[in-house]
């Protein structure tokens, strides 16, 4: 096909007043898009780009089109496709259209710090010919895109020349806009609620057990993961609720695009056929009857005036497949007007429909221990006023209560007749020093069971927001947020070297959600050359080593540590029924320790 052979059929597309080019101007589209991460003409007005219509964003708030020249110019650093904008007017083209564009050059940016989307705004364009063969698409086979995900440059990478075989982000920047397609992906990442989904190009990428891409170092983030989204009808083409180690069979293709929201992705024209994998919430072992099981759930925001349902699933995960644990540490419970910012902030209803919950589906009638926050002052949803708690059964387990915490009072050690006691029982740790501003206060709690003392801190440590994405400009990302969370592990580092302090053989059990990886500086100052032990690291191979999924990557932001004493003997399983599943009742999957009290310490005397 000979771009610009002849108009046929030329239906002019205005903008601003401006005529509809009818012959090719002197640039073709990889002139605009260059050799680096921007266009060295945005800003600029071109005319008369030829391409062939690949793909048609025609609904949402960002419209448009993508074409791509099937000649181009044999560099590997350019991309030979743009996307055209045309805001919430559907382009009046079709797929295999040649066509001529003029527009406004243009470089949009989803958010700060983000990679930016070459593009043509303010644009015009003849139909030349229609029914044309689309450019053959880029095939994504296991050594396309390259290992290393970017460059270690230490700043902004925006301007630099692109090495498309050397840097997984450089080769996706080199083919912005253009056709790929990827074969029998295998499914890393479950369909979320916006129809998502994560794929990898590279099915031998440090695979979990269940087919996920295990995220074990910030040197490699696993660069064979894209995420697919749909350009096709949804009620022509549903998208696929698939879990992570279902396949995409045969072809998944369409334009490269990029999102604040995991990166580089591939807005699907075509999606292959979904496959089901063999993956199946399996329920944790039995509780011994000399062990004490402990466990932690994020419970995502639950709130005092959620429907029944979701308190009914959580109940039936908690019975049938956590084994209804003799302690368990809750991280966001709202309070009872849920996101209502009404200036409640008791979470009494909210825990009693969920220990109500967990009583009906056959489990035990837990009770439960918290401290209710200052209204606004722990973060989490506005009004929410999320916070941690504590379930347990008083069949197994008895709470020692002592009268005095509250949001403001900070938990001490005191030395007592037989050993470690607490100042306050549930109590919280150093709840007004700066490192909780805006953050959930850890909860710490005594318990007795097995004629045994346990100690447990229930932590939700600050989230990772305002950490730049691991496919932004700035490389490697900078994690800011990891200052806040380092000062708070210091101050449950020196709890923990307090209590063990009076009791180096006490039970102690540090969990929750950390918010932080097991090999990052959080941990580490919990774990290295410290007073507690990781079982997710010593007990568990390296690739199961996980219990949420982000971006496509299998990574552990909860854990249960112990003390020295405890680490000999105990147990300790992730329990994977949300984080790989489309159907998931939270985004973190729970987990259980289990104490063996056969090889314990003295029982306590009191």
């Amino acid at each position: 096909m000979a771009l610009g052979a002849g108009l046929v059929a030329a239906v002019p597309a205005l903008a601003d007043g401006e005529q509809a080019p009818t012959e090719p101007g002197d640039l073709r589209v990889h002139d605009v898009q260059g050799t680096t991460r921007t266009s060295p003409l945005v800003g600029e007005e071109v005319t008369g780009l030829p391409g062939v219509v690949t793909a048609i964003a025609g609904f949402g708030s960002a419209q448009g089109f993508w074409f791509q020249d099937p000649e181009g110019d044999d560099d590997p650093r350019t991309s030979e496709a743009l996307f055209v904008f045309t805001g919430s007017t559907t382009p009046d083209v079709e797929v295999g259209d040649e066509v001529l564009v003029s527009g406004r050059v243009s470089e949009y940016s989803p958010q700060e710090d983000a990679q930016t989307i070459t593009q043509l705004d303010q644009a015009s364009w003849n139909v030349v010919s229609s029914g044309n063969e689309l450019p053959e698409s880029v095939l994504l086979e296991e050594d396309t895109v390259p290992e290393a995900y970017a460059p270690d440059h230490g700043g902004d990478i925006s301007e630099l020349e692109l090495e498309p075989d050397a840097y997984a982000l450089d080769f996706w920047a080199a083919h912005e806009h253009m056709r790929v397609r990827v074969e029998d992906a295998p499914v890393i990442a479950p369909t979320d609620g916006y129809d998502a989904l994560w794929v990898t190009t590279r099915a031998d990428e440090n695979t979990t057990a269940n087919g996920g891409a295990h995220y074990g170092s910030y040197d490699d983030p696993n660069s064979g993961r894209v995420k697919i989204e749909s350009l096709v009808d949804h009620a022509e083409r549903p998208f696929p609720e698939a879990n992570v180690g279902d396949t995409l069979t045969g072809v998944t293709e369409g334009p490269v695009y990029y999102s604040r929201f995991g990166g580089h992705l591939i807005r699907a024209t075509t999606l292959g056929e979904h496959v089901t994998g063999d993956l199946e919430r399996r329920p944790v072992r039995e509780t011994e009857r000399h062990e004490v099981s402990v466990a932690t759930y994020n419970v995502e925001n639950l709130g005092g005036t959620d429907d029944q349902a979701d308190f009914d699933a959580l109940a039936e995960g908690f019975v049938e497949y956590v084994g209804s644990p003799d302690i368990v540490g809750l991280e966001e419970i709202q309070d009872d007007s849920g996101e209502s910012d009404d200036g409640v902030v008791d979470a009494g209803l909210t825990l009693d429909r969920l220990v109500d919950a967990i009583a009906t589906a056959g489990g035990p009638s837990y009770e439960w221990r918290q401290i209710s926050p200052e209204d606004k002052q722990d973060g989490g949803v506005p009004g929410g006023n999320i916070r941690n708690a504590f379930l347990f059964n008083p069949d197994r387990a008895r709470f020692v209560d002592v009268a005095g915490g509250d949001a403001t009072t900070a938990v001490e050690v005191v030395e007592g007749e037989d050993g470690a006691e607490l100042s306050v029982s549930p109590g919280r740790i150093s709840p007004e020093d700066e490192a909780w501003e805006e953050s959930r206060k850890p909860l710490v709690g005594h318990f007795r069971a097995l004629n045994r003392d346990v100690y447990v801190v229930t932590n939700h440590f600050n989230s990772k927001g305002g950490d730049e994405a691991l496919h932004g400009v700035q490389q490697p990302p900078n994690r800011s947020s990891e200052t806040q969370r380092g000062a708070q592990a210091e101050l449950v580092r020196e709890f923990a070297d307090e209590l063990l302090a009076v009791d180096p053989d006490a039970n102690l059990v540090v969990m929750g959600d950390l918010n932080d990886f097991q090999f990052s500086h959080t941990l580490d100052i919990l774990t290295g050359d410290g007073p507690l032990t990781n079982p997710m690291v010593d007990l568990l191979e390296p690739t199961e080593g996980y219990n949420y999924v982000f971006d496509g990557n299998s990574q552990a932001l909860d854990h249960i540590l112990v003390n020295e004493a405890l680490a000999g003997r105990v147990d300790y399983e992730v329990v994977r029924i949300n984080s790989e599943f489309h159907d998931q009742v939270s985004d973190h999957d729970p987990q259980v320790l289990w104490i063996d009290t056969r090889r314990s310490t003295p029982p306590h005397r009191g």
